[in-house]
């Protein structure tokens, strides 16, 4: 089976491949002016979204611990205390088997305040080199029933000790999980899950002193109704967000053994553009391994290392807001927002989007292809209220900046159905986009966040 006809928005995970596809770095401070300005964000929304992180020493603290303990200070997390136990890790991908010793977390019960028919973790965290981390999840479903603990990613920032990984053929017959999502496999019948556990598995080398450190665990549940079209918002705010431009097309060919190179490169492309418009980039140290001829480097960089062995492609949503948390001080999560006046809060507070979205050529007029799965980077609107985009299928980094009509591009981003170019009914994304932001927001940026349901 096909990522594309697989039975849930797993599609939109697909490898960005076009039909036709045809600056510089600058501190997050730097932003464009502004005509129209959002009004300030009140409250988090009521829609069909509920998130929920652990990152305070009270969280960590609230949990099941066994041989982890919470640390506290300016940005508290959890370690290895004393390891619970060792168990051997045969990696499916270099067929090497190692010994490891662990230490377990355990979150609370949260209850979704939306039943769900969709879950997806997220977490940020320190790996340093011979330690690696399992998130783990189950939860309830409306039938009181309970799912088994499913597997959300194995990983590490680096690729020597483990290969990072998703893990394929998870079901217990009424959910899935479909390489970085779970999902309910007949959301028609009216089954939801409205609880949930996550599990935190810390692993180190038998006797070894260091740890991982994780400062960020949880998880977005979202129950999107389907839907072709979505009603129009009005636009409110004219702003623009100087952010680096990156192509993915000048890296064709580069890499191929990370998802067949550059022309795939859509996720860690636009997870590089923000991480350097926050100001954080890889050292010459970290980009010694890239071939020296080739231009910007921390592409190769970031593709490397948000590359998922099982889904074999950089396109696992976890897996880029993991890297991006791997930059000092800075934090990502994978959420789902409800309209174009959600990113119109964020632009205002100064922190853009990576938004997913799939397309036929003909409806998002200016792209000049279509594709069956797409990540850009919003950093603004006009005037008018159209999207200004760092769209990273583009023949140059010159020419990444594009502006696109907002009511075309509001729904190929937020409809869960769509008709591809067989004429077939597929998925849509339902909203879902990467957030980068620091560790340790402004009070606007913290208000903002908190508008669209993230602490």
């Amino acid at each position: 089976m096909t990522r594309a006809e697989q039975p849930s928005r797993r599609s939109l995970l697909a490898v960005a491949v076009a039909a036709a596809a045809v600056g510089a770095a600058s501190p997050a401070a730097a932003a464009g002016s502004s005509a129209r300005t959002a009004p300030a964000p009140s409250k988090a929304p009521s829609g069909p979204v509920d998130n929920r992180a652990w990152t305070s020493y009270t969280d960590w603290r609230d949990g099941t611990a066994k041989g982890t303990r919470a640390v506290s200070g300016k940005r508290p997390g959890l370690v290895i205390g004393t390891p619970e136990g060792r168990t051997d890790y045969a990696d499916p991908h270099t067929g090497k088997a190692t010994t490891w010793e662990y230490a377990r977390w355990t979150s609370p019960v949260h209850r979704l305040d939306v039943p769900s028919t969709e879950v997806i973790a997220s977490w940020n965290a320190h790996t340093p080199a011979g330690t690696w981390l399992q998130v783990e999840l189950t939860g309830t479903y409306s039938d009181g029933t309970h799912t088994p603990w499913y597997v959300m990613g194995r990983w590490a920032a680096g690729d020597q000790d483990i290969r990072r990984t998703s893990v394929d053929d998870q079901s217990d017959g009424k959910s899935s999980v479909w390489t970085d999502t779970f999902a309910i496999d007949d959301a028609a019948s009216g089954l939801r899950l409205v609880s949930y556990r996550l599990r935190l598995t810390l692993y180190r080398k038998p006797g070894a002193k260091i740890t991982p450190t994780v400062w960020r665990l949880g998880a977005m549940g979202s129950d999107i109704p389907d839907r072709f079209t979505v009603p129009a918002s009005k636009p409110r705010l004219a702003k623009e967000l100087t952010v680096p431009r990156y192509s993915q097309e000048t890296h064709i060919g580069q890499y191929p053994e990370y998802d067949n190179g550059g022309e795939a490169w859509c996720s860690p492309t636009s997870s590089q553009m923000i991480i350097e418009y926050w100001g954080r980039k890889p050292t010459a140290e970290d980009l010694a391994w890239v071939n020296p001829d080739f231009a910007d480097p921390q592409v190769c960089h970031a593709a490397r290392f948000t590359y998922d062995y099982q889904y074999e492609g950089c396109g696992n949503w976890p897996f880029n807001a993991a890297y991006a948390a791997t930059y000092k001080d800075l934090q990502g999560v994978v959420t789902r927002l409800g309209s174009l006046t959600d990113l119109e809060t964020l632009i205002a507070a100064g922190i853009p989007a990576i938004t997913s979205q799939s397309f036929l050529e003909s409806e998002l007029p200016g792209a000049g292809y279509g594709t069956a799965g797409h990540l850009m980077t919003v950093i603004g609107f006009t005037a008018d209220g159209d999207v200004i985009a760092n769209d990273p299928n583009s023949p140059s980094n010159e020419a990444v900046r594009r502006v696109y009509q907002r009511r075309a591009w509001e729904n190929i981003w937020l409809r869960t159905k769509r008709y591809n170019a067989s004429g077939n009914v597929t998925s849509g994304t339902g909203g879902v986009c990467y957030l980068y932001f620091p560790a340790h927001p402004t009070a606007h940026q913290r208000k903002a966040l908190a508008a669209v349901g993230i602490r």
